[in-house]
């Protein structure tokens, strides 16, 4: 009897050890589950260009995609010029930019959408795509500011916008990799090493 009880008593324990490493494994395959479902990427966007025109993030796939705020009155507008001498550069390498206009820092572009593309064409003669002018802080950020600066979303890091000319650098998949300062010029070998790697 004693045998009996020894036996189904150790049957019982391993049982239960069974349906605890169970437990434990569908909770760990639904929480994997849930942080592949929520990770967002650029591909999910859709917003409008200066020609009040759709365009779609999805389009870029395999692309790698320099993201960046700017503005026509600042002092770093200059890097206008060097954001289109690198896109023409790498344009055939699967790299594009895209430019947000925004007016959150200094009201430096008070311009409407017409105004800017004028501005942008007789100045830089730019050729990459720019998009519709945007808030990229505050309650009236855009989406795609949301998903550039909010880690939950992103998966890498939260990041502030700190001024016109930030750069966000997104890979072949549509993830962030990257977030630069107004400061680093988008000739800076950092971006052209990304570019070429």
């Amino acid at each position: 009897m004693k045998k009996t009880l020894l036996i189904l008593g150790s049957f019982l324990i391993l049982a239960s050890c069974q349906n605890k490493t169970q437990t434990k494994t569908i909770a760990m395959n639904t929480e994997t589950m849930t942080e592949t479902a929520t990770k967002e990427t650029i591909y999910q966007f859709k917003v409008k260009d200066l020609n009040d025109k759709e365009f779609d993030f999805a389009s870029l796939k395999g692309k790698k995609i320099l993201i960046v705020n700017t503005a026509s009155e600042c002092g770093l507008t200059p890097q206008y010029k060097d954001l289109e001498a690198i896109y023409k550069k790498y344009n055939d390498k699967n790299f594009v930019i895209v430019g947000f206009p925004a007016n959150n820092f200094g009201s430096q572009e008070p311009g409407t959408n017409k105004q800017i593309a004028t501005f942008c064409q007789q100045n830089y003669g730019v050729t990459f795509p720019m998009m519709s002018k945007i808030s990229v802080k505050g309650k009236d950020m855009s989406k795609v500011y949301e998903f550039l600066t909010q880690k939950s979303k992103n998966g890498l890091q939260d990041s502030e916008v700190e001024w016109n000319f930030q750069k966000y650098l997104i890979n072949e998949k549509g993830e962030l990799v990257k977030v630069l300062s107004p400061r680093v010029l988008p000739t800076d070998q950092e971006i052209v090493d990304w570019i070429n790697s």
